[in-house]
């Protein structure tokens, strides 16, 4: 089967969002560290969807949405994770194949649901994630398509399949197979807790295998173990070439071998909900490197992609990016 050039190839969790309001006092009836990312079982995301109140429901996961951020602005995308056979399954894979990614890996006969993240947001418009990984967990190695990672250009990994052995080895296959081909690997760090639990793995990935690094600054300052971020970057231009390094409103760095370049947020009328801003942010600066733009320009890209969806519920584009992005 021959597959064309593509731009960006996502590798992660396929997960389906469930997303409500919730005061911070509901978050702390229920043991919730307010801007985490917990795992929970599939009885607890049971529970917790009953006690929500009313929820929206989309197709997310971290990759997932940089993917479909990538198809929006007019790249071509693929993407590599499992689904059960189930309903949830059923809406992932149209929602992703809908916004132009292709998406053949096959799903999941028997054993857990589809996985869901029930995600809690707050006044301030941060989010507190639980999630039930079920279906994602049995992403193996005999899952990666190689063909698919060889036809990209960039391909993209995520943070969270560090947290189970199987994943980590769908993870450690793929890049091999991007770096024999010549293409280039991009990891995301995905959650400052995350980096915790793997800082040590992380840091010889960053070193080794990694070309594009993706953090937030509270996941860089925990792989670094330190609160100065100046310190952070110039620890992280020791382990990889390129990086990019989000800072909420203040916006973001831009981080090279040989400078650092400061990147404005991009403005909006109202802050509705941050999920999926880091990942929007990395479809764009990805667009922007596999189409030859500068990195000032790739930080911008990635910054018009963050404001888009920051304006509404939900992690994948209402509006098409690349319409933004032609303005």
């Amino acid at each position: 089967m021959n597959t064309e050039l593509l731009d960006v190839v996502g590798i992660g969790n396929a997960i389906v969002d469930v997303i409500a309001s919730a005061d911070e006092a509901f978050l702390e009836r229920h043991g919730m560290p307010k801007g985490s990312m917990i795992l929970i079982d599939e009885a607890q995301a049971e529970a917790l969807y009953e006690a929500m109140g009313a929820a929206v429901i989309s197709s997310g996961g971290s990759a997932g949405n940089t993917i479909a951020g990538i198809a929006s602005l007019g790249g071509k995308t693929g993407y590599i994770g499992k689904v059960r056979d189930d309903d949830l399954g059923h809406a992932f894979r149209h929602d992703i194949t809908a916004a132009g990614a292709i998406f053949r890996t096959p799903p999941a006969v028997d054993g857990p649901g589809t996985a869901r993240c029930l995600i809690l947001v707050t006044p301030d418009s941060e989010r507190t994630m639980n999630t039930f990984l079920g279906a994602c967990a049995s992403l193996g190695p005999d899952d990666i398509d190689a063909e698919l990672i060889r036809s990209a250009r960039v391909t993209y990994l995520e943070g969270y399949l560090y947290d189970e052995p199987l994943a980590q080895e769908a993870f450690h296959r793929a890049a091999q197979i991007a770096h024999e081909a010549g293409r280039k690997v991009a990891l995301s760090l995905s959650d400052a807790f995350c980096v915790v639990r793997h800082r040590a793995e992380f840091l010889q990935l960053v070193e080794n295998h990694v070309d594009v690094l993706f953090a937030n600054d509270a996941e860089i300052e925990a792989l670094f173990e330190t609160p100065d971020r100046n310190e952070a970057v110039a620890r992280l231009r020791e382990y990889t070439d390129l990086a990019a390094i989000t800072l909420g409103s203040r916006g973001s760095l831009v981080v090279s071998s040989d400078a650092v370049f400061d990147v404005a947020v991009e403005p909006v009328e109202r802050v509705v909900d941050t999920t999926g801003a880091g990942d929007l942010y990395a479809a764009g600066f990805l667009f922007g490197l596999t189409r030859g733009a500068s990195l000032e320009q790739c930080g911008r890209l990635g910054s018009i992609a963050a404001a888009e969806i920051i304006t509404h519920f939900g992690a994948r584009p209402q509006t098409p990016l690349r319409t933004l992005v032609a303005n």
